[in-house]
């Protein structure tokens, strides 16, 4: 006879969610009540006998990230005081000042001040340190609780209250005291669209909030009215988000009621085709979607469209392959999961996921779907495009590798502190676009950097060790001992000499960071286009309409 189970939760959950009604799934809900009584029991005992107290809501937390993560990355349980974090994403919005900030070797650091904001009105500046909060200090509070994020969650707050930061900040002698009034603050999809050139028109997606078809159209319509007669529209760096602002957006350059997505999942009465409900905005403008490996979900979606209808070119790298959908459901106790329900197909008819979650390896990880196992689809002028590995483009281009010494001194945060340095001695600069180092400045950059702690080893460098090591466990070493010693003297990196070597790549990083911190993150972009690979490709190919036009072609 079964056991009789006495946990409430149990039998809400039988009478509820799995329902008495029908007893044909009577195993499988009894495999989940008896694992469910099993928790709780073990919960009930550590909570009575173990040596120390414990924490019921982190625990329960814990074990529950801990299930979902043998899933997929994308089904996540949002606690009760995690729901702020989870409407910021879906909505862009938050109560606060407006800054970013970051922890820089135990100080509380503003990495960005965003434009229009309380934080940027009050005079904040990026790179100031965060020594309290309505009098109270940062780092005391976050060395007694150890959370890194204690200052974000100080800094936010109603609409309308003032905090009180005091900041220290490169060349004042005290810190100084700045009271910030809270408000709605709103994180753009679009945080930078212009001209690139007199015809050229480019739109910078980076989210897919709530008001991201808002954002984007007002800004296509606004070049436009400035004489864009060709757009780049740029979803780099985008995860994706809300799939109704993918559909809304792809509908702006696409006839009314063409497909967009369909949906298909276990519950198939939420399957469904998603068709362009609005008149479009432009059918004819030539237009080029860059795209790299951070490109993801609703930005595959967009991207994916353009390209099935043969609406524009794509240029850069493949996306990440992300074609799985979420929906949130609501939980007890004011908590919600966003679970993963179905995935996604766009018109051609492909499926991007590039991953295959529901197919574990034996140690738990998991693989890319294999380029021989991907399917071959076709799109509106009979392209051949491929599922299950994201989206290629029609042009690629290669993905920018940093040098070591450039990619130490970005992590070591020595070209941020720089950019704050310069801040301070400089009170202004020429606009982002036209903003450039002079040779003196750069050398200024170097001899700054002489008694600055940071190193790096060479990818060559790595190598030979690897070598070094295999010839000893192979008992060769003796026998090329001194051509190793030769090679290593020859690869052996000066970092003196790898400052003149690669000193158009760290001044353009310098540009680029020294011009956010006068211009904000406007000021980043514009830094960026005279060295931005994909913009350079964009802008030759519209060069080149006959090229355009045999690539869509598919000639």
């Amino acid at each position: 006879m079964r056991k009789r189970f006495t946990i409430a939760a149990t039998v809400a959950l039988l009478a509820g969610g799995l329902g008495l009604a029908s007893f044909r799934q009577d195993d499988r809900f009894f495999e989940i009540a008896k694992n469910l009584d099993i928790y709780a029991t073990l919960f009930k005992e550590l909570n009575l006998y173990y040596v120390d107290e414990i924490n019921p809501n982190r625990m329960v937390k814990s074990s529950i990230d801990a299930m979902l993560k043998g899933l997929d990355p994308y089904t996540n349980f949002y606690a009760e005081d995690e729901i702020e974090d989870y409407m910021t994403m879906t909505t862009g919005r938050y109560n606060g000042i407006g800054a970013l900030v970051g922890n820089r070797q135990g100080r509380t650091i503003v990495m960005m001040v965003y434009e229009g904001t309380p934080a940027e009105k009050s005079g904040l500046r990026i790179g100031d340190e965060i020594i309290k909060v309505d009098g109270v200090d940062i780092k005391t509070r976050r060395d007694r609780s150890g959370d890194l994020s204690d200052a974000d969650k100080l800094l936010r707050g109603q609409t309308n209250t003032a905090v009180k930061l005091t900041v220290k900040r490169v060349g004042a002698k005290d810190p100084l005291d700045l009271s910030v009034m809270r408000d709605v603050v709103k994180m753009t999809n679009v945080p930078y669209y212009g001209m690139l050139n007199d015809e050229v028109g480019y739109i910078d997606l980076k989210d897919f909030t709530a008001t991201a078809s808002r954002e984007v159209r007002n800004a296509f319509v606004e070049l436009k009215n400035k004489g864009m007669k060709k757009l780049v529209l740029d979803v780099r760096e985008n995860p994706g988000g809300l799939l109704n602002m993918s559909i809304d957006i792809a509908n702006i350059w696409i006839p009314k009621d063409a497909e967009v997505v369909t949906t298909k999942g276990k519950v198939t009465d939420w399957n469904k085709t998603y068709t362009a409900l609005n008149p479009p905005l432009d059918l004819e403008i030539p237009l080029v979607v860059l795209t790299n490996s951070r490109s993801a979900s609703a930005a595959e979606i967009v991207s994916g469209v353009i390209q099935d209808y043969d609406r524009g070119v794509l240029v850069g790298q493949r996306t990440y392959g992300k074609g799985l959908v979420q929906t949130t459901r609501e939980l007890s106790f004011n908590t919600k999961l966003k679970i993963t329900t179905a995935k996604y197909y766009i018109p051609s008819g492909r499926c991007i996921q590039a991953i295959d979650y529901s197919h574990r390896n034996p140690d738990g990880s998991v693989g890319k779907i294999p380029d021989s196992l991907r399917t071959a689809f076709k799109t509106k002028n009979g392209r051949v495009v491929y599922d299950g590995g994201g989206v290629t483009p029609d042009i690629t281009t290669e993905a920018p590798t940093p040098t070591p010494i450039a990619l130490s001194l970005t992590n070591k945060g020595l070209i941020f502190d720089y950019a704050v340095k310069y801040r301070n001695s400089h009170p202004s600069i020429k606009p982002a676009r036209e903003f450039r180092l002079t040779d003196a400045e750069y050398a200024e950059f170097t001899n700054w950097l002489k008694d600055k702690e940071y190193d790096y080893t060479t990818q060559v460098e790595k190598d030979l060790a690897t070598l070094e090591a295999s010839a000893k466990k192979e008992k060769y070493f003796d026998k090329i001992e001194e051509q190793l010693k030769a090679l290593k003297n020859k690869a052996s990196h000066s970092k003196d000499a790898d400052l003149i070597t690669f000193k158009a790549e760290l001044k353009s990083l310098l540009e680029q960071e020294i011009a956010g911190h006068y211009y904000l993150q406007k000021g980043l972009k514009e830094a960026s286009f005279s060295s931005d690979p994909e913009i350079k490709a964009a802008l030759d190919l519209f060069k080149d309409m006959n090229k355009y036009q045999t690539i869509l072609k598919g000639k």
